[in-house]
C-alpha cells in the first residue's frame, strides 16, 4: 500500500512569495521540533498518550471486536452508536471513508451488514425519529462513554433501556454492548449489574484519539470494514515518523509549519477534502484539532490563550459558498486538501449540449478529472491571492490509508501541543460546560449547587437587547 503524502509547496516563501513561511524560519526552529518529538516520545503510553501504543497492542482485542461483530451482522437488522464528540465522529468519519456513500439505502443482501446510525446528538426530534426508522427488536445500541457520566448518551441510554424492556423483556440484554472504562466510573458498573457485553477504552486514551480501540473498531468492523488494515495503516504512519528530524518525519515538519501560521496570526485551519469519501473526515479533525490546543494555560502555568480554529469544508462544494472569503478575505487561514488519486468508481461525461461550447467540451471527459481540474483551479485562485495552502494525497482510499491519515493528524496535533507548551490531552473548557449544563438541570451537589450560584452572580440581561 502507498504512503500518503504530503506537499507543503504552497505554504512556502520561495513558491508563495512574502506571504508564506520562509525556510529558514523552518531551519530556526529544528532544534525546537526536535524537543517537541522527544517530548511526545517520552509521554508514550504513559497518561493520556496510551493513544500512541494502539498500533501495537490491539492484536487479542481485534479478535474479540472481529467476533462480536460477525455476531451482531447475524442477528441484527439496525447497529445504532450512543456516543458523543470522538465516540461518534471517529466511526462516522471511518464510516463515511470506506463504505458506501449511501451505505443504509443499499439493499440489505448488497450491505451485508446492519444499517448503522450514529446518535452523536440530544435534539428531542432526533431520538424520535430515531424510533420510527429502527425496530428495537432487532437493532443492536452500542453505547460509548468512557465514565458513564455523559449526560447526552446515558439520557439516550435510559430512553432505550425503557423502549427494549418493553419489547424484549426477557433478553433486552443481548441488544446492548458497552463501551467504557474498565476501571472507573457509572458505566462499568451498571453493564456487569446487568450483564451487558462490553469493551473496554484504554485508561490512557482520550475520546479525541480512540478511534483505533473498540470506540471505533466495532461500529467499522461491524459493517464490515476491514479494522486490521486500519490499524496497520496508522503502524505504518507511527513507523514512518520515527525522527526527531523534521525532514525525515512529516507529521513533525506539519507540526512546525502550523506553530509558524499562528505565531504570524494565521489562526484559521481549514479542511477541504475534494472527495465526500473525507468529507466526516473534517469533522473528527475539527475536535483534534479545536479540543487539543485551545488551552489558556502553559504547562508551567503561565497564560497563554492559544490554539487555531478549525474550518470544515467540501470541495467542490464550498467552492460556492466560502472560497470568496478565502481568496479575498483577511490572511488568516491556512487551507489542507485532502486529494484522492485514484476514485474507487469512474464517472464518464456524455457528449451533449453540442450547441453550448462551454458544456460540450465537457463530453468525452469524467468527473474524476473535473473534480481534480476545481481543486487545482482553486489552489491557484489562492496562490493568485497570496493565500497558504497545502495538499495531503491518498492513493486511494482504503483502511490502510484512512489509518495512516488519522495518526497523522493525530501526531501533527501531539506535537503541535508539545510546541505551545501545553497539556494537548486534557479538556477543562468542556468539562466547564458538563458543570453548568448539570447545575441548569437541578443536579444536587456541593460543586453543582456552587455552579448554580455563580451563574446567578452573572449581570442581568437588559430588555433594549432583546428583540422580539
Amino acid at each position: 500500500m502507498a504512503n500518503i503524502r504530503l506537499d507543503v509547496n504552497h505554504m512556502m516563501k520561495d513558491f508563495l512569495g512574502e506571504r508564506g513561511i520562509d525556510g529558514a524560519e523552518m531551519n530556526a526552529l529544528s532544534a525546537s521540533l526536535s524537543n517537541a518529538y522527544k517530548a511526545v516520545e517520552a509521554g508514550r503510553g504513559k497518561g493520556m498518550q496510551g493513544w500512541m501504543d494502539l498500533p501495537y497492542n490491539q492484536d487479542e482485542i481485534l479478535e474479540e471486536v472481529e467476533e462480536t461483530a460477525k455476531g451482531i451482522r447475524e442477528r441484527f437488522d439496525a447497529f445504532v452508536v450512543l456516543g458523543i464528540g470522538g465516540s461518534a465522529l471517529g466511526p462516522a468519519a471511518v464510516q463515511q471513508a470506506l463504505n458506501h456513500l449511501h451505505y443504509n439505502e443499499l439493499p440489505k443482501e448488497k450491505r451485508n451488514a446492519p444499517k448503522l446510525y450514529i446518535e452523536d446528538n440530544i435534539d428531542p426530534e432526533r431520538m424520535a425519529a430515531l424510533m420510527d426508522v429502527v425496530d428495537v427488536r432487532t437493532t443492536c445500541f452500542n453505547v460509548i462513554s468512557k465514565s458513564g457520566g455523559t449526560a447526552e448518551t446515558m439520557s439516550q441510554y435510559l430512553i432505550v433501556l425503557e423502549k427494549l424492556k418493553e419489547a424484549c423483556p426477557n433478553d433486552y440484554q443481548k441488544r446492548i454492548v458497552v463501551t467504557t472504562s474498565k476501571t472507573k466510573g457509572f458505566l462499568i458498573e451498571l453493564a456487569r449489574a446487568e450483564g451487558f457485553k462490553t469493551f473496554y477504552i484504554p485508561d490512557g486514551v482520550g475520546g479525541r484519539f480512540s478511534e483505533l480501540c473498540p470506540v471505533g473498531l466495532l461500529a467499522a468492523a461491524v459493517c464490515n470494514i476491514d479494522i486490521r488494515a486500519l490499524v496497520a495503516g496508522a503502524k505504518k504512519m507511527d513507523e514512518r515518523c520515527n525522527s526527531g528530524d523534521m525532514t525525515k518525519n512529516p507529521a513533525l515538519y506539519e507540526a512546525g509549519l502550523m506553530y509558524l501560521c499562528m505565531q504570524k496570526g494565521m489562526n484559521i485551519s481549514v479542511m477541504m477534502p475534494y472527495a465526500d469519501s473525507l468529507k466526516l473526515i473534517s469533522d473528527w479533525y475539527a475536535q483534534l484539532w479545536a479540543e487539543s490546543l485551545g488551552k489558556n494555560v502553559t504547562l508551567d502555568g503561565k497564560p497563554c490563550h492559544v490554539g487555531s480554529t478549525p474550518v470544515k469544508t467540501l470541495g467542490v462544494t464550498d467552492q460556492h459558498s466560502q472560497l470568496q472569503l478565502y481568496t479575498e478575505g483577511p490572511f488568516d487561514k491556512a487551507i489542507t486538501f485532502l486529494k484522492v488519486e485514484n476514485f474507487r468508481a469512474v464517472t464518464p461525461i456524455p457528449h451533449g449540449c453540442e450547441n453550448v461550447p462551454k458544456i460540450a467540451f465537457l463530453g468525452g471527459k469524467s468527473h474524476n478529472q473535473l473534480i481534480e481540474a476545481e481543486r487545482r483551479g482553486t489552489e491557484y485562485a489562492l496562490y493568485r491571492s497570496g493565500r497558504m495552502s497545502q495538499t495531503i494525497t491518498l492513493d486511494e482510499v482504503n483502511a490502510d490509508t484512512v489509518g495512516q491519515l488519522l495518526y497523522f493528524f493525530e501526531l501533527v496535533t501531539a506535537y503541535t501541543g508539545a510546541l505551545l507548551n501545553i497539556d494537548t490531552f486534557n479538556q477543562p473548557g468542556v468539562e466547564e460546560s458538563k458543570v453548568a449544563a448539570y447545575a441548569v438541570m437541578g443536579y444536587e451537589s456541593e460543586e453543582h449547587n456552587r455552579k448554580r450560584e455563580e451563574m446567578k452572580n452573572r449581570p442581568e440581561e437588559k430588555n433594549a437587547y432583546i428583540f422580539e
